[in-house]
């Protein structure tokens, strides 16, 4: 019995439970992406991968059998304009097979090593997901084209720039060193000197990363921190901005001016956070290192508090997205709960209208009503996951 409890509880803050599982399957994919090497976080990589996949598709799965197919959507609208209204679509998995084997042929005849780096697997998730695109039942629709579109996506800030230097300079070992020397360092380092704290950046011998100078107070002499691609947090904002291009085009039917203004503001946002856990980790350094410490303070704050400072951020802007904004459909699908506007009376829980003694409605022991026709085949009760009430006599509402 307190297990079923338990669960009806957890199923009426389901919301919340996927923006949870959502957070945590991003932070394990950030980890292993770009591990903190020495720390105790690099083994939380695979674990919050897993259980935050696992409980994301426990909170997305449709309850009943009669699950409809996702409403349109930009994504759905934009692939079908791509694969040439759906026609190449029955060719992802060779896509995907093709994009495997290029990855692997790239490793063994340019890359320096044939290890899996970071960008092989961004790549590979990329061949995996259109591999596994057509498999995926329909009712699924809307997560299929989420995990497509922030696949592609992540190639495309991570990879597909990356292979375009690579290719210019005619060399197949160069870093995205580059994203700190434009859009990171002069910005930390403008920050800094608005806070009181003296740097400097400039190049550092033997490395193609820049190099941010400043003074401890404890230390007393210069100390060069250099943002190389691990300390960059470039995988960081990769991955929140997929996810939040993928999400808006799944959840949203057209791109207004509202929908653009909230795109804009989302990356902004991830990327002034990134900014902001370069400044605490340099003044982390600045106040609390000292010759005894040996700038440990600060590689422990670049460790921890950094990444968790910038999942901290991104989740605020996540809570606030989910709370604030209107969902980007008017028309509620059958099978899934209603978000139109309050209206008077006792309210069907899924298609929103009120209850009147014409339309047969039924009644679940949590208190919520629905239209036995908007219900449909459901088992069970949309919100709050119990099994379908046996019918009783139809319940009206005033």
């Amino acid at each position: 019995m307190r297990l079923a409890a338990l669960a009806a509880i957890v199923a009426q803050h389901r919301r919340t439970i996927v923006l949870t599982a959502i957070l945590t399957t991003f932070g394990g994919v950030a980890l292993l992406l770009d591990r903190p090497e020495g720390s105790v976080l690099e083994w939380f990589g695979l674990p919050f991968l897993v259980v935050g996949g696992a409980v994301f598709v426990w909170g997305a799965w449709p309850h009943g059998k009669a699950a409809p197919p996702s409403p349109p959507s930009v994504a759905a609208r934009l692939l079908r304009r791509l694969t040439w209204d759906g026609r190449l679509v029955p060719f992802f998995p060779a896509f995907g097979a093709a994009i495997f084997l290029a990855d692997l042929g790239y490793n063994v005849a340019l890359s320096a090593t044939p290890a899996l780096q970071a960008e092989d697997t961004i790549v590979l998730l990329a061949a995996a997901s259109l591999v596994g695109y057509g498999i995926v039942p329909s009712r699924f629709a809307r997560e299929r084209d989420f995990v497509l579109w922030f696949s592609l996506c992540l190639n495309a800030i991570l990879v597909v720039p990356l292979l375009a230097a690579r290719t210019y300079y005619s060399d197949f070992e160069r870093s995205v060193d580059v994203y700190s020397w434009v859009a990171l360092a002069p910005q930390t380092s403008a920050v800094l000197s608005l806070l009181g704290v003296s740097n400097s950046v400039q190049a550092v011998a033997g490395s193609t990363a820049p190099g941010l100078t400043f003074t401890p107070q404890g230390l007393g002499i210069p100390v060069v921190v250099v943002i190389t691609t691990a300390c960059s947090g470039i995988y960081s904002f990769g991955i929140f901005a997929s996810a939040f291009v993928a999400f808006v085009l799944t959840e949203y039917d057209t791109m207004s001016r509202r929908v653009w203004a909230l795109l804009g503001l989302g990356l902004f946002t991830s990327y002034l956070a990134n900014v902001l856990r370069m400044v605490v980790i340099v003044l982390v350094g600045y106040y609390t290192d000292t010759a005894e410490t040996d700038l440990q303070n600060m590689l422990i704050a670049h460790s921890y508090a950094g990444w968790l400072i910038f999942l901290g951020w991104i989740s605020l802007f996540w809570i606030g997205l989910f709370r604030l904004l209107p969902r980007g459909r008017e028309e509620v699908q059958p099978g899934r709960l209603a978000t139109a506007p309050r209206r008077s009376g006792t309210l069907c829980g899924i298609c929103g209208e009120p209850l009147t003694p014409v339309v047969p409605a039924t009644r679940c022991t949590c208190g919520s009503f629905f239209h036995r026709t908007c219900l449909g085949g459901a088992e069970r009760c949309p919100s709050c996951g119990r099994p379908r009430p046996s019918e009783a006599a139809p319940s009206t509402g005033g």
